[in-house]
């Protein structure tokens, strides 16, 4: 897990903006791979705000506000189930922080329960 907070952490530090969109999904295929299996309130929301954000990055024309609305999303929610995880709680925290800072909240975003529910990429066995 250690490649997606430092491939995450580098796209944030760089500017998401100077980010392809192609990118930005794959590494959102990348961690909705990494938490598919993960049983910790609150890994199902993140699930259906990371499928929510693809399908933006997919569109030929993304919405910035409503990325922007589910990057804060991402980042609150990460910062939360930090305090849970057993491993990476710093690492967490400052992935939380980061996507709340590059976001911006939105609090009258719509939830994509559909999207959550087909993740694209299904985890890897190790």
């Amino acid at each position: 897990m250690a490649v997606k907070f430092a491939g995450t952490m580098n796209a944030i530090n760089r500017g998401l903006d100077a980010t392809k969109p192609s990118k930005g999904t794959d590494m959102v295929e990348d961690w909705e791979a990494a938490l598919a299996e993960i049983d910790t309130p609150g890994a199902k929301g993140i699930l259906r705000d990371l499928g929510s954000l693809r399908k933006q990055l997919e569109r030929s024309e993304p919405d910035a506000d409503r990325v922007h609305a589910l990057l804060h999303r991402l980042g609150t929610a990460t910062t939360k189930i930090a305090e849970k995880a057993d491993t990476s709680q710093e690492k967490l925290k400052m992935l939380g922080d980061a996507l709340t800072e590059a976001g911006e909240d939105t609090p009258d975003e719509d939830e994509d329960v559909a999207a959550a529910a087909s993740p694209k990429r299904a985890r890897k066995k190790v």
